[in-house]
């Protein structure tokens, strides 16, 4: 196994929440956006679209820089069978919350290591699936809530690390940080896999 510190890694993401994360469990790492198309495909199901932007993401900063290692990840989530994305607007994000109130969304989480330190680059991935069950919500409730939080650059319109958790009836998981967008359980056992060792 060799140390976490004597290697390049790289986070491929912009996300503040999932660079926090990160350095819960890294001393030392670099951010870079990577720029790539998240159009979902036709007949893409949720884990399928966060499986492929994650090694999309990953592989596309790998490309770039050989001899890192690289993480990528991405979330949606799921209602009702549909992919629910960022609301982008408070309109948007109160019509979200107002939809779940009393009800049950599945965060599903992509993540991918990519080992460009030979090669060929070797990937190693998985999914987390979050069950959150929203408590019965009222409109004064959610219009608070959406006001003073803005989470309008969160899947699902809310921020599990904030007040968001008052949202919630109960959460199903195997894995407390994977709600968050980074899941620092399975990101363990995939730097595991890649002979990186955390601790």
């Amino acid at each position: 196994m060799t140390g976490i510190d004597r290697v390049d890694l790289i986070l491929a993401s912009s996300s503040r929440y999932r660079a926090e994360l990160l350095a819960r469990i890294v001393p030392r790492f670099r951010q870079l956006a990577p720029n790539v198309d998240e159009t979902i495909r036709s007949g893409e199901s949720a884990t399928d679209l966060v499986a492929r932007l994650a090694r999309t993401k990953a592989s596309a900063i790998a490309d770039a820089h050989a001899g890192s290692v690289v993480i990528g990840s991405d979330q949606v989530a799921e209602f009702d069978g549909r992919i629910i994305g960022k609301p982008g607007t408070l309109p948007a994000a109160i019509a979200q919350l107002g939809a779940a109130s009393g009800r049950t969304v599945a965060f599903h989480t992509g993540l991918c290591v990519v080992d460009a330190r030979r090669l060929p680059a070797r990937h190693h991935e998985a999914i987390d699936t979050t069950r959150v069950t929203f408590r019965a919500l009222t409109a004064d409730q959610i219009e608070s809530y959406v006001r003073r939080e803005q989470p309008l650059d969160c899947a699902g319109s809310f921020k599990a690390e904030g007040l968001g958790i008052a949202l919630f009836e109960r959460i199903t998981s195997e894995d407390p940080t994977a709600l968050v967008g980074l899941p620092l359980i399975a990101l363990c056992r995939l730097l595991a896999a890649a002979d990186l060792d955390v601790i």
